[in-house]
């Protein structure tokens, strides 16, 4: 089904490679399972007391009944009973903090695991998919520890059981035996049909996430072109194609149960009639034979829940395999060292450099550009010219193929590249803000930043004007993504946020949605400022900032076709000049390269 197929990323892990990472997770948890180990052992044993204690109570009043007996009996009986209780409170109790602590460390992996991703990771796979792994899978996770926990507690049991039952009648228990392969190769026979429900249902809860995640993202949207009932009508589509695969796992696990309780009642069936035989001969006394029903009643429970076991451990296992293969997707931005990084001069070579988002996407099929420390670079062209991959390799958000990316004559993959990142600013076309308050998302840049230092910077970008505009000032809210603000408003706080971090090198992609001429000034005047005594690479839309860069690059189809100023660009009148009179030249007109209100 569409939506439904598994990821790039995903992978098979035999199961003993998931079983033996799981149990890697526990390592630390050693001293609480092994409490929990202690608990299920007495568990077990007093589940297997009762049944004797009751086999002998029948032997022993049938004889010679007394109510001191029966009494006796009945307190002894109640506080097995109790023991047994407390036995298993403690057993789940400890069970639920260490199966809470290793989702936890589990959850903390996976996400740290993903910010390591490069962006063609979000770029090819929807957001909400990845957040299914990381809450819905890592829950199911959980599963297969308590099933394994649960397993151990049967199995003693069933040992236990086995031993009591040899005792009465070692007919009959190697009767209640020969029966037992029957059921478990039945279960056993449901373990992939189980494992590929397990997988078809966890990637269709994931397709609902993502479609709902991203209907709510672009709602407005929705509403302005009226397609209310297109989303709804596609949401019935995904949610019916996930009705069916999770209505296919629901019978999986649903029909393997019955399945089983029938092979064990003919057991019984077959049991209690040669039992029955045995104690009208006289061979097996009445408690005796109450003890052996008993026990068998006991016994074929976990002999169930074992063979089932194997059905059910599928859906954590599968889950399990769904978090590890996102856990190890591989990175395509890979570093070949981690040396320190200075302070940056900001001078950036490309050398041959070969890139292509895909097989069929080439963007710069050999590019070669040295761009000194300081200047400020304004590229233009079409879209797919290759501008924003320019930034993004800067950036090291993506990966080149071929070539080499030089920044102050150092390749760019052998620095530590976290501490390279922090001398690179990027301001996106549609700046994105955080929920919080203006003031929290200047800081973003440089969170150990004082409440001082945040608003000199914001007093700084565009006069300070738009502080005082806003409600409360920088404690104003900027709601989900910044709708709060507008777009002009938007702008500026991203500026500032970049100004407070101080970068060596400037990405900025300009944003093209219009603005009144007030916040245009402001933002022109801020771009003044952030720019100023910086290299910086600017995907230009404003005629004003290309005017102003010390140099113009004209691409086109990943290569440089032209470059100058604009005053010689315009001369040549070539690609530059027919760029500019088809985008800019309704900018001339309104263009005030000394705009100074304040003045």
């Amino acid at each position: 089904m569409d939506g439904l197929d598994s990821e790039a990323y995903d992978r098979q892990y035999e199961d003993r490679v998931l079983v033996k990472r799981i149990i890697g997770y526990f390592r630390p948890e050693a001293r609480t399972m092994g409490f929990v180990s202690g608990m299920i052992l007495l568990n077990a044993v007093m589940d297997t007391v009762l049944p004797v204690m009751l086999a002998r109570a029948v032997d022993t009043l049938a004889a010679d009944f007394t109510t001191t007996a029966a009494v006796t009996l009945a307190i002894v009986i109640l506080l097995a009973g109790a023991f047994s209780w407390g036995f298993n409170y403690f057993r789940q109790s400890y069970t639920a903090y260490a199966v809470g602590d290793v989702v936890l460390q589990l959850q903390e992996d996976v996400f740290a695991a993903i910010l390591d991703r490069d962006m063609s990771f979000y770029d090819e796979h929807a957001s909400g998919k990845i957040v299914s792994r990381i809450t819905g899978d890592t829950r199911d996770f959980s599963t297969v520890v308590t099933l394994t926990l649960n397993l151990m507690s049967q199995v003693l049991l069933m040992g236990l059981l086995i031993i009591v039952m040899s005792t009465i009648n070692v007919r009959l228990t190697l009767l209640a035996l020969i029966i037992a392969p029957f059921i478990i190769i039945a279960a056993l026979g449901f373990r992939r049909i189980a494992r590929r429900a397990s997988s078809g249902a966890q990637r269709a809860r994931a397709t609902v996430n993502a479609h709902l995640q991203e209907t709510l993202a672009g709602i407005s949207v929705a509403k302005n072109f009226r397609q209310e009932q297109t989303v709804y009508d596609e949401f019935l589509d995904i949610n019916e194609q996930s009705y069916q695969v999770n209505l296919r796992e629901g019978f999986v696990y649903s029909g393997i149960f019955p399945l089983l309780i029938m092979i064990a009642g003919l057991g019984s069936v077959l049991i209690v009639y040669f039992g029955g035989r045995s104690t009208l001969d006289g061979a097996v006394s009445p408690g005796d034979w109450f003890l052996f029903i008993q026990a068998m009643g006991i016994f074929w429970f976990p002999l169930t829940s074992i063979a089932s076991f194997w059905s059910q451990f599928q859906l954590g296992l599968s889950a399990s395999e769904r978090v590890f293969s996102l856990m190890d997707s591989e990175a395509r931005v890979f570093q070949n060292d981690d040396r320190p990084v200075p302070r940056l001069r900001g001078e950036i070579e490309f050398k041959q450099v070969r890139f292509r988002y895909t097989e069929q996407e080439q963007v710069l099929p050999d590019f070669n550009l040295l761009i000194p420390a300081g200047e400020m670079v304004a590229l233009v062209g079409h879209t797919g010219a290759g501008k924003s991959s320019l930034g993004k390799l800067v950036a090291r958000f993506y990966e080149f193929q071929e070539g080499q990316l030089l920044i102050d004559g150092h390749d760019v993959r052998s620095f530590d590249l976290m501490a390279y990142r922090r001398q690179i600013g990027m301001v996106p076309q549609t700046p994105f803000l955080f929920s919080g308050t203006v003031r929290d998302n200047i800081r973003y840049s440089r969170p150990e930043a004082s409440d001082e230092e945040v608003a000199q910077v914001a007093r700084t970008i565009g006069w300070g004007d738009w502080v005082d505009v806003l409600p409360n000032g920088l404690d104003s809210d900027v709601g989900e993504g910044g709708r709060s603000l507008s777009m002009g408003q938007r702008q500026l706080v991203a500026l500032a946020r970049v100004l407070l971090d101080d970068p060596s090198i400037l990405i900025l992609d300009e944003a093209t949605a219009s603005v009144d001429p007030v916040t245009e000034a402001q933002i022109q005047e801020s771009l003044n400022v952030v720019l100023r005594n910086r290299t910086s690479l600017v995907i230009a839309h404003r005629l004003s900032t290309i005017k102003e860069a010390d140099r113009i690059i004209v691409l086109r189809k990943g290569e440089i076709i032209e470059e100058g100023d604009h005053d010689t660009l315009m001369n040549k009148d070539g690609h530059y000049a027919e760029l500019f009179n088809t985008y800019f030249r309704h900018q001339a007109a309104d263009y005030q390269p000394e705009v100074t209100p304040h003045s």
